[in-house]
């Protein structure tokens, strides 16, 4: 590989497990990236979501660095029009203090959640349209000078923790370029404008006191296993259990339905979501990502494990570390 790795653990929710055996795998997953030399390890904010235990993404990171030592952790991402800049700036500005040097923030303004679960947020729909002004609110909270006169993020100021904008489209790829920040374009589930997007990110690129040259971060699914066919099993477990969260409301769809759902326009167009996939044997998936990476004019990736069983997840991030040439120890 030319570029460094990172790993975005959804903390899935396996089928018959539970949320707690779904974090404890987290913590595992953290604990064998850290050994192996991945970069980073990110988690997303999702709410009311069956399959997914990591909505509260700031108690989740300070629970995994109290269990690992070195590797660096952070949101990818807070949805941020969900709270206000100064609580988050507290949370992570705390995070930082109790794990100096380990704590990043990526920030995204979709809701991550539906309809009925953003009223539940007490979320107004119209906060995304103040999400630039509330990235450099937060910024301010963390770096100082703070951009509300007398209002100061304790602890969070003089902390520093490095922003990075998370998007799907050309307006984070715009916002990013504009702030001088490192941009994550979410392609392991939003592929269509990941190109066209980067490209405008490199073009309009303003440095800042935070980063001098543009960096990229593309998303990217991997399913490393010992062998082809495992893999493609693995690969397609995985987008049934995609099916269920999707149209299942609550219920998980057997196999043989979740198939037929796959076959019709709409499952094929969830599929079409992991367009951005590598799957196979160590060697496969290495080619495929070197490919991937040119393709995406990335710096950096930032792969999802994607797999409903834990021990598989785990495999994938020793196989992909050890062909990758990370390995550490």
């Amino acid at each position: 590989m030319t570029v460094p790795l990172s790993i975005l653990d959804l903390a899935t929710i396996g089928k018959g497990q539970t949320a707690a055996e779904s974090l404890a795998g987290s913590v595992a997953m953290a604990q064998s990236a850290e050994r192996l030399g991945y970069r980073r390890i990110w988690y997303a904010e999702h709410h009311n979501m069956s399959a997914i235990a990591s909505s509260a993404t700031s108690v989740l990171i300070a629970h995994i660095a109290a269990h690992t030592e070195t590797i660096r952790l952070g949101a990818g991402g807070v949805m941020l029009p969900n709270h206000s800049p100064l609580t988050i700036a507290e949370q992570f500005g705390t995070l930082e203090t109790l794990h100096p040097g380990r704590i990043d923030l990526g920030v995204g303004r979709a809701p991550g959640s539906d309809q009925n679960t953003m009223r539940a947020l007490r979320r107004d729909p119209m906060s995304s349209d103040s999400f630039p002004q509330d990235v450099l609110e937060l910024q301010g909270y963390l770096t100082g000078p703070t951009r509300i006169p007398g209002v100061e993020a304790v602890p969070g100021k003089g902390t520093n923790v490095p922003l990075y904008i998370l998007g799907s489209s050309l307006f984070g790829a715009r916002l990013a370029a504009q702030l001088g920040l490192p941009y994550a374009f979410a392609s392991h589930f939003a592929p269509n404008a990941l190109q066209d997007a980067v490209s405008l990110y490199r073009r309009e690129f303003k440095p800042s006191a935070q980063l001098d040259a543009p960096h990229v971060i593309a998303g990217v699914n991997v399913i490393a296993a010992d062998s082809a066919a495992e893999a493609q099993a693995i690969f397609q477990d995985t987008k049934r259990a995609r099916i269920s969260l999707f149209f299942g409301n609550g219920r998980v769809f057997s196999d043989d339905e979740a198939d037929m759902i796959l076959d019709s326009p709409q499952g094929q167009h969830t599929a079409q979501m992991m367009r951005y996939s590598a799957v196979g044997t160590p060697d496969a998936v290495i080619e495929y990502l070197d490919e991937f990476t040119a393709h995406a004019d990335a710096d950096e990736l930032i792969v999802a494990h994607q797999s409903t069983g834990t021990g598989a997840r785990l495999r994938s991030v020793e196989l992909l570390a050890r062909a990758a040439g990370l390995v550490r120890a």
